[in-house]
């Protein structure tokens, strides 16, 4: 497979944020339980040299089966509150009584491996890097009802009552969000797996062009 390398120009701003010239960082968006993690691991396999994934800071403890450095960066309150200070950041959030952010040596790594990034990231975060000057591509990745989302977070096993309700919560506000014009450039809703990832490949991949201005 040829390998697609994006170049990158570093401009340092407060956030030290960039321009990209060839291809554009691409923002994945959506409801906890949308399978964002199952379609992007799939998505990373079929294209293993044009991506690269920036993993998020968060405080929140690890779930079975996470480990530091794939997932999440795994740090303390402390730790994170600090980068913040320090204007670390490109977007930050706290949601669930947890704060989650994508920091600017995160996406810097990317950019000096020459691959495309992708933020994982929430509503609020899309909001913050649209303020940015990462031209962004955004994509959310919707459930087809919150009856089914609900299922699929109870069907997880690693929710409380309460962390569900606040999930659920969350959920109605991205969706309502994602109704306003130019939110989003490309919604696909997740009610068949295959189908789902056929349609944001074809959109991230844009016939061989990755969002690439023409």
């Amino acid at each position: 497979m040829a390998e697609h390398n994006p170049t990158v120009r570093r401009r340092h701003t407060d956030q030290a944020t960039f321009d990209t010239i060839a291809y554009r960082p691409i923002v994945i968006s959506g409801p906890s339980g949308t399978g964002k993690s199952t379609l992007l691991k799939r998505l990373f396999a079929e294209y293993p040299d044009t991506f690269g994934f920036s993993i998020s800071e968060t405080t929140r403890s690890p779930r079975p089966g996470e480990q530091h450095g794939r997932e999440y960066n795994f740090v303390t309150k402390d730790a994170f509150l600090e980068l913040v200070a320090n204007n670390g950041f490109i977007e930050h959030a706290q949601f669930g009584g947890n704060f989650y952010g994508t920091s600017v040596q995160a996406v810097k790594n990317i950019a000096e491996k020459k691959r495309i990034c992708i933020l994982d990231i929430e509503m609020e975060g899309v909001k913050q890097v649209k303020r940015t000057d990462l031209n962004a591509r955004f994509l959310f990745l919707a459930p087809p009802s919150l009856e089914v989302l609900e299922q699929r977070l109870r069907g997880r096993g690693t929710e409380t009552e309460e962390s569900l309700e606040k999930r659920l919560s969350q959920a109605r506000n991205e969706l309502e969000y994602a109704k306003q014009p130019a939110a989003h450039d490309k919604i696909v809703v997740n009610d068949d797996l295959e189908k789902a990832y056929i349609e944001l490949r074809d959109w991230v991949v844009d016939g061989g062009k990755f969002g690439a201005a023409q």
